[in-house]
This record gives C-alpha cells, structure tokens and sequence, in this order.
C-alpha cells in the first residue's frame, strides 16, 4: 500500500490541519477513521475542511493550476532559481518535461488524495436526504478537481468510490469521454441541491451558482455551447452578480467576496493563519524592496504587456495589472515587469515571505459574461466587460478578439493555457511564442502532461503514458 499511494494516491492518512473562516476553522478527521463516518451533518462537518484545504495547494501560488495555466502557456515566465529549478522550468521552456517531473508527479497524489476523501463522503451520505446540500458540495469539488485534472492529463483513472489497494490496481485510465460525463453529473447535481450564492453556508462554500458557473465552462470545453449558454445565462439572470465599477477593486482587500466574486479560495492573513502567497512570490526575484524578498513566479513576457495596447491606445487594466520596476534603496530603477493584482504591502512578514491576506477567485462574474459570448456568438456580454475597463466595445464577434479579451481580463489568474486549449489556439500561440523559440508544436497532445512514472511502474499492464512521452 505504501507505494500504490501514486496510483491513486489513496493513502490519505496526514490529517491536514487548516484553520481559516467559518467552515475551515475545523480540524478534518484522519483518513483512518472515515470509513463509515459520515452519518450526521455535523460529522460531514467536520470533513468537509479536507476537501476544500486542496485548493490551497493546487491553485495555490506554486500550484499547478499556476504552473499550467500561466507559464506552461505563452503569457509569462519564472525567474525563480530555488528549488528543483529543472522540473519547474521544464513548464516554462517546454523543454525537459519527462515522466520523472517531480511537480506533476506531486500533484497527481494531492488530487486523488483529495478525491480519496470525497469519494467517502459522498458514498457513506447515501441514502440520507438531510445531507443532500453538504454532498452537493463535496460533488462540486470533485467535479472541479478532475475537470482540472482531465484538462493537464486527458484520460485519467476515473474513481467514484472508495476502493481498496487490490481493486485500485485494476483502475485503467478512463475516455475523457467518461471523465466529462462524471463531471457534468456531479455539477447537475450540485446545481440542483446547493443554495444559491445569496444563502451560501459560509464565505467560500461552493453554491449552486458555482455549479452552474463552472458548467457552463465544462459544456464549452466539450464543445456543447446550446448547454453551456443555458447553464450560464441561470447566473447571468439570477442579478445576483455584477462587475465591480473599478477594475483595480478586485484585488483590494476590502472586496473580498465582493458582488463579482462567484467562487473564490479563502485565505487569512498574518502569521500562523493559512496565509496566501501570490504577493510573495509573483514579486521580482529577489528585489528586497517591493516585498521582503521575492520568488520571481508568473513574471509577464513582453508580448502580454503589449497585448494591451491596439492602436497606440493602452487598455486601463494594464497598468492596474503590472508594474514595470522598481527603486531599490539606494535609489537605482531596475527595469522589470510584475503582477501587483495581489499587491498587500501591509502584510505581516514570515521569514521572507509576506503572510499576505489575498483570496484567490476561480470563477467570477466576467469570467460568466465572456463564456455567454463565446457560447453564443453576441458580443454583447464582452461589451460590458470592455465597457468596465473603458476599452472599445468589439462589434462582430470572433474567437481572436475573445482570445484578446479574455487575456487582458485574467492575465495572470490561471486561465490562458486552459483558454488557448479550449479556444483551438494553443498550436499556433505556442509556436510563434517569442520565450520558446524555435520551438514548434502540432497537436494539443503535446500540452498534455505526463503520466508520473512510478504510477506506470507500478501497474504497467493497466496505466498508460500518454503519446508525447
């Protein structure tokens, strides 16, 4: 059992302590115990905070979500030079990636522990209507974290319930085909048994809202726009959300949770709280002054700064997106672009790193109104997006000025590599992409992460590596 913990990762047995707003202030109970534990609200309670303490870690500053969606993709680099440099630049240069890599294989393990633990839940609730809500929550989760993992892996083993060590060695990769049809499933369901945003349990706690937002992300990603627009148009009509007058006020502390904010990772700032990192690390390297130290992480390229400006007019949401320097302290300019979304200058320093106080938002509100143009061609969704940062309104629809949109919107959040994947672009982006070179590339099967190699060693008559590798 030791090593079958790479297959699907099922020895879950560290008890992660979080300690955070409302429903993650409480210690989840050791996976030792689960079995046969969720029978009451109260016990399901106590393990819900496991399930959502993974997205701490996957979309985290030094998450995969980062890893994939930003510097795996055109829009930035790392100057980050600590650590296993070799596994991290491999996403950086498209170069170096093999079956070894230590980043993915990592995260292979946190998603299955994490379904490890939902898949209890969820089959320990049967039967038991009182719980319909929570197990909506635990749905949604699930349904996010393999909707992440079928998008950087593609055919992955498909687990919905608890299995033992015996029978996980049996446990092929699933079709996508599959994967997407379990993911809309637990959605549906979560849509239909979860509260709507404005009667969410706590602050952060997934909604019907979510379900539905994150919905209308999957139909587009399998091509079902007719699905997706509905899906997306039960958030747009509910007038439950709006866009923020002023662009910069995402990223302000005192709008956290705000009126745009659909699902969003929470975070406390300071010291012994489960702080955030995106200020600390999406600094310059080792600057010394913007922040205490600086981790070099999701550093813009040039053409990403660039974008933002189309006929010798610059785009609002650029300079409230980047900075390009900095002063030191004896008053030299160092010239080098870098994010200040999450910018928190008043958070208490931990070492080096700021104990910053930032959330993180998976799916807001403009996120919703450029999928409704992309699911039905009416530009008049991306024209309120562009109306809040004061752009020109795009007045015929196409894929490249979504593409555009969408980049000087979430530049940053997670989101190109997944959009240029589901858009058709990735191929050619990524091989007129200035930070790679030469490089070329020819099908989409060449951004798929691989399969770690010691699952394969494991169980190699039944686990498959995919074609690139």
């Amino acid at each position: 059992m030791k090593s079958f913990k790479y297959i699907l990762a099922l020895a879950a047995g560290a008890t992660l302590a979080v300690s955070c707003d409302d429903f993650l202030e409480k210690n989840p109970i050791s996976s030792a115990s689960e079995a046969g534990y969720y029978v009451t609200s109260d016990q399901l309670l106590t393990a819900l905070p496991a399930c959502y303490s993974t997205l701490y870690d996957t979309y985290g500053a030094e998450g995969l979500m980062y890893y994939f969606g930003e510097i795996w993709s055109d829009e930035t680099h790392t100057d980050n030079t600590a650590g296993q440099v070799g596994d991290t630049e491999a996403f950086d240069t498209h170069q170096g990636m093999n079956t070894s890599n230590s980043v993915v294989e990592n995260y292979w393990e946190i998603y299955y522990q994490a379904i490890y633990r939902m898949n209890n839940i969820i089959k320990n609730a049967e039967g038991n209507d009182a719980l319909n809500s929570l197990v909506g929550e635990v749905r949604f989760l699930r349904a996010l974290y393999y909707f992440d993992m079928v998008r950087m892996w593609g055919d992955i083993p498909l687990v919905t319930t608890p299995v033992s060590g015996s029978e996980a060695y049996g446990i092929a990769r699933s079709n996508v085909t599959d994967v997407y049809a379990q993911i809309i499933d637990d959605l549906n369901y979560a849509a239909s048994n979860l509260p709507d945003k404005s009667k969410e349990r706590v602050a952060g706690a997934a909604t019907s809202d979510a379900a539905n937002a994150l919905l209308g992300k999957v139909y587009l990603t399998t091509g079902q726009k007719d699905n997706a627009k509905n899906a997306l148009l039960k958030v747009y009509n509910s007038g439950r959300f709006k866009l923020l007058d002023d662009y910069a006020n995402l990223w302000d502390l005192s709008y956290k949770n705000s009126s745009e904010s659909i699902f969003e990772v929470q975070y406390k700032g300071g010291i012994g709280n489960p702080y955030s990192m995106y200020w600390a690390l999406f600094s310059p390297i080792d600057n010394r002054v913007v922040t205490a130290w600086g981790g070099g992480y999701n550093q813009p390229e040039d053409e990403l700064y660039d974008a933002y400006t189309t006929d010798g007019v610059v785009d609002s949401r650029r300079d409230k997106s980047i900075q390009v320097g900095y002063t030191t302290a004896d008053g030299k300019f160092v010239p080098t672009k870098f994010t200040i979304k999450w910018r928190d200058d008043n958070a208490e320093v931990t070492g080096l790193r700021e104990a910053s106080d930032n959330n993180f938002m998976i799916l807001r509100y403009a996120d919703v109104l450029l999928m409704l143009s992309e699911a039905t061609g009416d530009v008049q969704y991306m024209n309120q997006v562009q109306d809040r940062a004061g752009a020109p309104r795009t007045t015929t629809y196409s894929v490249e000025a979504l593409m555009h949109e969408r980049q000087l919107e979430f530049a940053f959040e997670y989101h190109r590599m997944f959009d240029l994947l589901r858009l058709g672009k990735a191929v050619s982006v990524l091989s007129s992409c200035k930070k790679l070179g030469t490089l070329t590339f020819n099908s989409d099967s060449q951004f798929l992460l691989p399969i770690p190699q010691k699952v394969i060693d494991q169980n190699p008559n039944v686990i498959t590596q995919n074609s690139a590798y």
